[in-house]
């Protein structure tokens, strides 16, 4: 990846962090108003949800800023991971925020009680909705460019407001205007639990990643057969991949003929490298070269990846393909 879209995708990613803070300093100030003057548990969950989204959407900014830093002398495959970290602080701070509203529900439900101005609540969830739309198409396409790990752990976040809004609507509607005093303390449960499951879900990619896990088994299946068709290449094992932020790693062995000279296999190499390099063109490969018959001390006779039937499988050493 170039420094130049490098540079591109810092802009992209620290632009939607900053509005996201902006939306969530907005809506903060408008829930806490609406709270005070409605007593509903419900505003009260979505005013909570709001001051942690203020924090995520802070350490979020500082995930991407961190994340754009150029690969330097001590982290020379970069700073992608610091996405990961930051998505993982917000599903803490989500979590946080379920068991607490979870809490004041479950209290607001034992001793009773019944919303006052459920027009004013009302009118800020949906304003509340307008602008968290808005924010959503804007991390969109910010994901859509970068594939950022933190602002898609935001994006998920900023989805689960609009049902949420949703919920403080239908709460504050069904206690003051149809009698049923027990409907803001229920929605505000739902509206935990649906946290909750967001934040589970969020943080899957983001462990994902900071382990280190294998590409799924079709991007990599992809890899192989970009390369399938070189006539120098003899066979590819011992594939590794992993994803940090925005950027791919991909390491293997290739086998070619004994008797090529040192250049001449390091313009294989090259060529295979460039014709990646256009299928996947934010990654950065390692590639090892192998005399055609080497074999590998640790792992036996190597595994041609290339050879019909090979299944796109990692074995538990990480080595080789099996067939299939």
């Amino acid at each position: 990846m170039s420094q130049t879209d490098t540079n591109q995708r810092g802009v992209l990613t620290r632009s939607a962090a900053i509005a996201s803070m902006s939306v969530a300093m907005l809506l903060l100030a408008m829930k806490i108003y609406a709270t005070i003057h409605t007593g509903s548990t419900a505003m009260l969950g979505s005013l909570a949800d709001t001051a942690l989204d203020v924090v995520a959407s802070l350490v979020t900014l500082i995930g991407v800023w961190v994340a754009a830093i150029p690969a330097d002398r001590d982290h020379r495959f970069g700073h992608g991971k610091a996405e990961a970290l930051a998505a993982l602080v917000q599903v803490v701070l989500i979590s946080i925020s379920a068991v607490g509203i979870a809490m004041r529900a479950i209290s607001r439900w034992i001793e009773g009680g019944q919303v006052e101005e459920a027009e004013l609540g009302i009118t800020v969830s949906i304003i509340a909705m307008v602008a968290t739309v808005a924010l959503l198409v804007w991390q969109r396409h910010v994901i859509r460019k970068t594939g950022s790990v933190a602002i898609r752990t935001d994006h998920v976040h900023y989805q689960s407001d609009i049902l949420l809004n949703l919920g403080v609507i239908a709460a504050l509607a069904l206690d003051q205007y149809a009698g049923l005093t027990g409907a803001d303390p229920f929605f505000a449960i739902a509206i935990a639990a649906w946290l909750g499951w967001n934040a589970w879900q969020a943080s899957q990619h983001a462990v994902e990643q900071l382990m280190d896990r294998e590409w799924p088994v079709e991007k990599r299946q992809r890899l192989l057969d970009a390369v399938r068709d070189n006539p120098d290449l003899h066979g590819l094992h011992d594939l590794r991949t992993r994803t940090a932020g925005v950027r791919d790693f991909a390491q293997f062995h290739i086998t070619v003929d004994p008797q090529m000279t040192v250049a001449e296999a390091h313009d294989v190499m090259d060529a295979i490298e460039a014709k990646l390099l256009r299928e996947f063109p934010d990654t950065e490969f390692l590639i090892h070269t192998d005399p055609e018959g080497h074999v590998e001390p640790d792992v036996g006779v190597p595994v041609d990846l290339l050879s019909e039937g090979a299944a796109a499988d990692v074995s538990p050493e990480g080595a080789i393909l099996r067939p299939g």
